[in-house]
């Protein structure tokens, strides 16, 4: 049965032709590959990602999303006998390089995971972890990121009266939305979140959504999903992948969300998006 998916009227931009230098590129790939020892798991990625803008990565399980995800603050190198070829820029410098920073890589490129994980520490520490790796002691400065984390994250007016409490003693949803805000205290500039409501009720997941509508304004933000009105209704960019005769992971299509779910290039990505494929 072919599902109609609606996509949302917040995706601002209607033309159908993508250029990849029409505006400033927060980041890009060109002719990314990743290896897994001899298993080449992505093939030749181009991809540009634009500034405060939602690109949604959608595509069947084992098409190598996550990787792609991964990849982009290389979190790839920290999986054994793993390895990337090709060019990955972050403000036009590449950031695949020996001699490049992956911590601050890390900083400027923040994760959120497919499960909340917060650490066994109180809503505070959580949200103070990061800032104190980089050396900021001085308990009036780490108020005043705590609490603009934590209004960033749309979560500060449920926990400002008890953020010496665990972590772990929130509910599911107002644990994704801590560990988006432990994400914003060291500041970054691209936010990768990997299928970040998969875990959530409903009610949950529409408050993850609404959050980064809001975000968004601040932030560049990389979105993994399964789920295809999320990615409707959430993305203004979506890169279509696809597993090839090699079991490797291709983008097959890259475009406004809107021509993705509406007038599709590739018979795949139609097959796909209207529930005719995988």
């Amino acid at each position: 049965m072919e599902t109609k998916i609606a996509v949302s009227d917040t995706n601002h931009d209607t033309n159908s032709t993508v250029q990849s230098a029409e505006s400033d590129n927060k980041m890009e790939m060109k002719n990314l590959s990743v290896f897994y020892g001899k298993f080449r798991a992505l093939t030749d990625i181009n991809v540009a990602i634009q500034t405060n803008k939602i690109t949604a990565i959608i595509g069947p399980s084992g098409c190598g999303k996550s990787t792609l995800l991964r990849s982009f603050n290389r979190m790839n190198d920290l999986t054994a006998n793993s390895r990337m070829e090709g060019g990955i820029f972050l403000d036009g410098e590449n950031i695949n390089t020996s001699g490049v920073d992956v911590v601050d890589v890390r900083r400027r490129v923040g994760m959120v995971f497919q499960r909340p994980n917060p650490f066994p520490k109180s809503i505070y520490d959580n949200v103070a972890y990061g800032p104190r790796l980089y050396g900021i002691r001085r308990k009036s400065d780490l108020d005043g990121i705590v609490e603009r984390s934590l209004k960033h994250a749309a979560l500060w007016d449920e926990v400002k009266d008890k953020l010496h409490q665990s972590g772990l003693s929130l509910s599911g949803g107002q644990q994704q939305r801590l560990c988006i805000a432990r994400a914003l205290a060291v500041e970054p500039e691209v936010i990768l979140m990997d299928e970040p409501a998969s875990a959530l009720d409903p009610i949950s997941t529409l408050r993850i959504e609404e959050l980064m509508h809001d975000l968004v304004k601040d932030y560049t933000i990389i979105i993994v999903t399964h789920n295809m009105q999320q990615a409707a209704r959430v993305s203004d960019y979506t890169a279509m992948m696809m597993i090839d005769d090699k079991r490797s992971g291709r983008m097959i299509e890259f475009d406004r969300t809107q021509t993705i779910f509406t007038n599709p290039k590739d018979k795949r990505t139609e097959d796909y998006v209207t529930g005719r494929f995988g």
